[in-house]
């Protein structure tokens, strides 16, 4: 029978008194290896008192995260379920937390079981500094990313809808993209910017459908409450444009579900009777607001090729804006939230679609230069200020098989439709030329994408259209508003 002696030298890892310098050294550096690759892997050799917790803390940590990488490689859209559903992300938050304070725990009981004393003086030093710097690691990333997790979690639960998704209509999801101009001076919410974004649900091929702010006579789906009141259009003179169907859904606002907002709803009916499209969702950006957005995002850049004004504020006795005060220069400018403002809302010197092609500009540049380490590095400004830019009806739901069809529509492509002139005229629209010619957008768009070979690349995602040359016109093929790249390009 191995007396207690002869144990300490079997048994060097428990019990090193015995051990020389060099391989007191080894062990230690051992176990903290081991630590730091499978906490609480130490722990069980030792057979510490519930040295199992631990471990079984590390080893179901590791089966999620093998399983998740697994379903991840079969089905791509469950990473995005699991970056946007509210209720898995309070779940990788516990576990977040539960393992990375399980690995902290179990780096320090680790040093105290190499016994530092106990190594020589040259290696003690390195040994303390590698220590150190593995439990600022472990403890700086825990925190960092339970901080960005929840963020995540909270970003999600403040902008996106509650309840169950819409399927796709005739294999489509239509989304309305709204830009408001509530602001300081303004009474009531007039959109400014209205593209339609119809995407195909399998290909995920899109068409960008823009708007006219001055449509005339708009018609409204059969089952809208405007209809009753507009049976002919909104045909109630110069004055009953597109963008002022919002505050008409606002006014008969008790005709309307409850759980819907009117003016959007309304606004939905009226894009819908143009385009002869169901639209299912919405997402509203404040033009007002969406300065902080882009502070948030450390600024746009954008290449102008006229000056655009910056006015003095609007006088309220004219409702006109004061003199120009300053210009944003032709070229590539780099622009903050204030600059990128103006420069997508200066009516001054400028026509409404030429404000529209300076819109989409700042879209896409949004868009395109929100790159991951734009996002890692500015996440919680960006998280706290887009619940304040942002409103949508698209639910939490459904947001990972839109993020899944954003990544398919860069491969898919982006058709770019434009109803205004020649092909349409804003003031007496013939809404069944305008029907048609959506239409057959749609089914080139959707031909083109079966064609594609998969390598080949489209424009940008489903939140901005293209800036100019990439768009494509269903009649003829070639650019449907040629004069984009005239006004403002994205670099």
């Amino acid at each position: 029978m191995t007396d207690k002696r002869s144990l300490q030298y079997v048994d060097p890892i428990r019990e090193p008194r015995h051990l020389d310098a060099p391989r007191r050294d080894v062990r230690g550096w051992v176990l903290l290896a081991a630590t730091m690759l499978l906490p609480g892997s130490v722990q069980s050799v030792f057979r510490a008192r519930r040295a199992r917790i631990p471990l079984v803390i590390t080893l179901v940590t590791w089966l999620v995260i093998l399983g998740a990488i697994i379903i991840v490689l079969i089905r791509r859209q469950f990473l995005f379920t699991v970056a946007t559903n509210p209720f898995v992300l309070v779940f990788v938050l516990l576990l977040l937390v539960v393992a990375g304070v399980n690995w902290v725990v179990c780096l320090f009981d680790t040093i105290r079981r190499v016994r530092v004393h106990t190594l020589s003086p040259r290696v003690r030093t390195r040994f303390l500094a590698a220590a150190a710097v593995a439990v600022l690691v472990v403890t700086g990333g825990t925190a960092y990313g339970s901080i960005m997790v929840n963020s995540q979690r909270g970003l999600m639960s403040d902008l996106f809808a509650g309840g169950l998704g819409e399927r796709p209509v005739d294999g489509r999801y239509n989304i309305l993209l709204l830009g408001s101009d509530a602001g300081k001076g303004r009474e009531g919410i007039r959109p400014d910017s209205i593209t339609l974004v119809s995407v195909d649900a399998k290909s995920g091929a899109a068409v960008m459908i823009g708007l006219p702010r001055n449509m005339q006579n708009v018609p409204f789906d059969d089952d809208s409450p405007l209809a009753s009141h507009y049976p002919n259009g909104f045909d109630c003179g110069d004055e009953c444009l597109l963008n002022a169907v919002y505050q008409q859904g606002e006014e008969h606002a008790d005709e309307y579900p409850d759980d819907v907002t009117p003016g959007v709803e309304a606004m939905k009916e009226a894009v819908g009777g143009v385009t002869g499209l169901e639209v299912q969702y919405h997402a509203m950006i404040d033009l007002q607001g969406f300065e902080d957005l882009i502070d948030a995002m450390g600024g746009i850049t954008v290449v102008s090729e006229k000056r655009v004004p910056i006015s003095s504020a609007i006088d309220p006795s004219t409702g006109q804006h004061g003199p120009v005060k300053g210009w944003i220069e032709p070229g590539e400018q780099h622009l903050d939230g204030y600059h990128a403002l103006w420069f997508a809302r200066s009516r001054e010197f400028a026509s409404d679609y030429e404000r529209m092609t300076r819109q989409r500009c700042v879209q896409d540049a949004m868009v395109r230069q929100l790159d991951p380490a734009t996002l890692l590095l500015r996440f919680q400004d960006i998280a706290k200020a887009a619940p304040e830019v942002v409103t949508t009806d698209i639910p939490q739901v459904q947001v990972d098989r839109f993020v899944d069809l954003a990544l398919q529509t860069r491969s898919a492509g982006t058709t770019s439709l434009n109803l205004t002139p020649p092909e349409v005229n804003p003031t007496h629209p013939d809404f069944v030329e305008v029907q048609q010619l959506v239409s057959d957008t749609i089914e080139t768009s959707s031909q083109d994408a079966e064609a594609a070979a998969p390598q080949s690349a489209g424009s940008v995602s489903l939140w901005a259209a293209p800036a100019g040359g990439e768009a494509t016109d269903a009649g003829d093929g070639e650019g449907s508003d040629p004069d984009a790249e005239s006004i403002c390009s994205v670099p």
